[in-house]
C-alpha cells in the first residue's frame, strides 16, 4: 500500500515494476545525476534538486536489496520502518554503492593519477588536382604534446622532489558528507594525483609535457578527393600518466584544376570546337593528365555531345580500375565572316533549303540560332 503523500518508490525511478537490477541501477543513475545538488546554484532549484535527489536515493536504497523490496512489494511503504524515509534504512553499504555509481561524474579519487588517452589532432592539407588522381607522399611538420623526455612525464625534478599531498594525504581524494550519502571528491591541492611536486622539472616545469614539432611522412594515396580524411594512428598528442597516444588526421583538399572537373572517378574536359570540324569531322589535339593525345571528331558531331577516353580517368581507392576522360564538346559560332564566307554559306544554305525555313536571315544567324 502506497502511504499518503509518499511516492510509488516504482514510479521514482520511472521504472516497471517487473524491472531488473540492473534497469533499477542505471534508471539510478540517470535521476542523480540530474537532480544532484551541486549541478544546481540557484537557491530554488537546488532546494527542488535536494528533495527529487533524496526521494530516488530512498527509493534504490529499498528496490536495489531483493529482500527488502520483496517486502515492498508485499506491503508497500510501511515495509520501509518509520514513514519509508531514511531513518528506517538499514545503513551499510548505500554510501558504497553510491560513489561507484558517480566514480566517473564526480572524479573517483583519482583525478589525473589515471591513465589519460591523448587527444586527436587534425591537419589540413591541401593538394593539388595532379596530386589528388596520381597520389604523393607528403612531409608534415605536426605540433603537438609529448611526454617530456627530462623527467618521464612526472613533472619533478627528481624522485625526492614528490611529495604525498598534505590534504589527502596521498589518497587523492578527500570523503565528504551530504546529507546520508558520503562522496569521495577529488583532491583540488594534487587534482587527484595524491603527490605535490616539490621541485618541478625544468624542462617542462611541472606539466609532464612539452610542446615539439614533430616532422612525418604521409602517403596520400592515389583517387583521393576532397574532403577526406587519413587516419594515422598514435600520432596525436602523448597521453598523461602512461595513457596511450591519440591519434592524427590528415583533412584533404584538392585545389580545382583550370581545364579538369572531377566527376566521381570520371574528369571531365570541355573541348571548343569550329562548326565545320563539328560537321565534317577530323582530328583535335586534347590534354590529359597523362600529356596530349589526338582524339577523333566524328562527322556530325552535336553541341554537349560526350567523347570517352578510356582509363584515363581517377583510379578507384578500393580497386584497381580507372575512369575516364569525358570530352564535352562545345561548338563555337563565327562572330565575323568574310564576303566570300558568306557567300559560301548562302549557297548552303540554298542548297539545304534552309532559306525556306529561317526567311529573312542570313545562314550565319540560322546557325547560330540552334544552339540559342
Amino acid at each position: 500500500m502506497a502511504q499518503a503523500g509518499k511516492r510509488d518508490y516504482y514510479e521514482v525511478l520511472e521504472v516497471e515494476r517487473s524491472a531488473s537490477e540492473d534497469e533499477i541501477k542505471k534508471a539510478f543513475r540517470k535521476l542523480a545525476r540530474l537532480h544532484h545538488p551541486d549541478l544546481h546554484s540557484e537557491p530554488e532549484k537546488k532546494k527542488t534538486a535536494e528533495v527529487k535527489f533524496k526521494e530516488a536515493g530512498e527509493a534504490y536504497e529499498v528496490l536495489s536489496d531483493s529482500e527488502r523490496r520483496q517486502k515492498y512489494d508485499m506491503f508497500g511503504h510501511a515495509a520501509a520502518g518509520q514513514g519509508g524515509g531514511h531513518e528506517g534504512f538499514g545503513g551499510g553499504g548505500f554510501g558504497d554503492v553510491f560513489g561507484d555509481i558517480f566514480e566517473d561524474f564526480f572524479g573517483g579519487g583519482r583525478g589525473r593519477s589515471r591513465a589519460e588517452q591523448g587527444n586527436d589532432l587534425q591537419y589540413n592539407l591541401e593538394i593539388s588536382f595532379e596530386e589528388a588522381i596520381n597520389g604523393k607522399e607528403a612531409k608534415l611538420k605536426i605540433p603537438r604534446w609529448e611526454v617530456c623526455e627530462t623527467c618521464q612525464g612526472t613533472g619533478a625534478k627528481s624522485e625526492q622532489s614528490v611529495k604525498a599531498c598534505s590534504a589527502c594525504r596521498g589518497a587523492g581524494q578527500i570523503r565528504l558528507q551530504q546529507g546520508f550519502f558520503t562522496i569521495n571528491r577529488t583532491c583540488g591541492q594534487c587534482q587527484g594525483s595524491g603527490k605535490i611536486i616539490a621541485d618541478p622539472c625544468k624542462s617542462c616545469r611541472g606539466q609532464r609535457r612539452v610542446h615539439k614539432e614533430r616532422m612525418l611522412s604521409v602517403t596520400i594515396p592515389a583517387g583521393v578527393e576532397s574532403g577526406m580524411r587519413l587516419r594515422l594512428s598514435h600520432e596525436g598528442e602523448h597521453g598523461m600518466n602512461g595513457g596511450p597516444p591519440g591519434d592524427l588526421y590528415v583533412a584533404l583538399n584538392v585545389k580545382p584544376h583550370p581545364h579538369f572537373v572531377r566527376k566521381g572517378q570520371d574528369i571531365l574536359y570541355d573541348r571548343r570546337l569550329h562548326f565545320v570540324t563539328a560537321t565534317l569531322g577530323g582530328k583535335v589535339e586534347v590534354p590529359t593528365l597523362n600529356g596530349n593525345t589526338m582524339v577523333k571528331i566524328p562527322e556530325g558531331t552535336q553541341h554537349d555531345q560526350i567523347l570517352r577516353l578510356k582509363g584515363l580517368g581517377a583510379p578507384g581507392l578500393k580497386s584497381h580500375t580507372r575512369g575516364d576522360q569525358l570530352i564535352r564538346i562545345k561548338i563555337d559560332i563565327p562572330t565575323k565572316l568574310t564576303p566570300q564566307q558568306r557567300e559560301l554559306l548562302n549557297a548552303f544554305a540554298e542548297e539545304s533549303d534552309l532559306n525556306n525555313e529561317y526567311q529573312g536571315e542570313g545562314l550565319f544567324d540560322k546557325v547560330k540560332n540552334l544552339f540559342d
